[in-house]
C-alpha cells in the first residue's frame, strides 16, 4: 500500500514543483533588476564616453578609443528600451531612478532616440576601428548630441 501511494505522490509532487518553477521562470526579471541593469548599462556608457573624451581632447590613443567605441556600440545595440518596462517607473535599482515618467508614456519616441544613439555609436566604432582620428572627433560630437536629446526629454536632473 505504501509503495502504491509513493508511486502516485512522488510524481505528483515532482510535477507540482516543476510547474511552480516554470510559472516562476515565465514571470521574467524582477522590476528592481531591470532598473539595476539599465543603471549599470548607462554607467558603462558614461565610463566609455569619458575614455573617448580623454583621448579626443588630449593625446589620441587609437587602441583606447577603438575599445571604448566598440563597447559603446555593444551597449547601444543591446535593446536598452526593454529595460524601461512597465512596473519600473518608480522602482529603485542601485539608487533611485532618474528616468522621467515620459520615458514610459512616450516609449515610441524613446525607442527612436535610442535607435539614433545606436546608429551614432555604430558609426563611431567604425571610424575608431579604421583609425580615423578626425572622423572620430566629429562623430563623438554627434554621439553626444544623441545622448543629450534623450537626457533633455527623459532624464530627471540630479
Amino acid at each position: 500500500m505504501k509503495k502504491a501511494i509513493s508511486r502516485i505522490v512522488v510524481p505528483v509532487l515532482a510535477l507540482s514543483a516543476l510547474s511552480v518553477s516554470i510559472a516562476y521562470a515565465q514571470q521574467g526579471p524582477r522590476p528592481e533588476n531591470l532598473v539595476k541593469w539599465r543603471q549599470s548599462a548607462y554607467q558603462v556608457v558614461a565610463w566609455n564616453s569619458a575614455r573617448i573624451k580623454a583621448s579626443v581632447t588630449g593625446s589620441y590613443d587609437k587602441a583606447e578609443v577603438a575599445q571604448a567605441a566598440s563597447t559603446l556600440a555593444a551597449v547601444a545595440n543591446s535593446g536598452l528600451p526593454k529595460l524601461f518596462a512597465a512596473g519600473t517607473e518608480k522602482t529603485r535599482g542601485w539608487h533611485e531612478t532618474s528616468a522621467k515618467a515620459e520615458v514610459f508614456s512616450e516609449s515610441k519616441r524613446f525607442s527612436e532616440l535610442d535607435a539614433d544613439f545606436a546608429k551614432a555609436a555604430n558609426e563611431l566604432a567604425k571610424l575608431a576601428q579604421a583609425g580615423d582620428e578626425a572622423g572620430v572627433k566629429t562623430q563623438y560630437v554627434a554621439l553626444n548630441k544623441t545622448c543629450k536629446a534623450c537626457h533633455d526629454s527623459y532624464k530627471a536632473s540630479e
